[in-house]
């Protein structure tokens, strides 16, 4: 990591921490100590990270991370370890809210090979729609054409 990567993550932490009310400025305020202890990691960690020494491991910014209000992912984006690219959040991983899978993105996820693709699709689609209704209508399984006339 670079030297202005280190000062710019440093600076960052050190505002988080001034933010929660840890005195970090004063010789004697104790403010490293205590964020120290109350993350369970070496007060020379804490130390080295705001004397622009050296970056936190993992598991110092794992236990750092919940007491300065931010998550593991944000440090570690912040410190340069990762790219937001190569950590992406949960949401950023599901399909837009629109979208409706078909019957054979189904099959695809549960491993159908593509020349049985067609009979999956045409079996599972039989107990998914009802035959045509007396009127023509086709309804999805377990409507009754009361409900369908209503």
């Amino acid at each position: 990591m670079s030297t202005q990567g280190l000062d710019e993550f440093a600076g960052w932490v050190e505002g988080l921490m001034r933010a929660r009310g840890y005195d970090i400025d004063s010789p004697r305020g104790g403010g490293k100590s205590r964020i120290a202890d109350e993350a369970g990691v070496h007060r020379a960690a804490v130390t080295r990270l705001l004397q622009r020494q050296s970056m936190p491991d993992l598991e110092t910014m794992r236990r750092i991370a919940p007491l300065l209000g931010v998550s593991v992912r944000d440090m570690l984006i912040r410190s340069g370890r990762v790219t937001p690219e190569e950590l992406p959040l949960a949401a950023d991983l599901l399909p837009p809210t629109d979208w409706q899978p078909t019957m054979e993105d189904f099959a695809r996820w549960l491993g159908v090979p593509d020349e049985r693709m067609d009979v999956f699709v045409k079996v599972v689609t039989q107990f998914l729609v009802e035959p045509e209704a007396e009127d023509g209508d086709v309804r999805p399984a377990g409507e009754s054409r009361r409900a369908a006339q209503d």
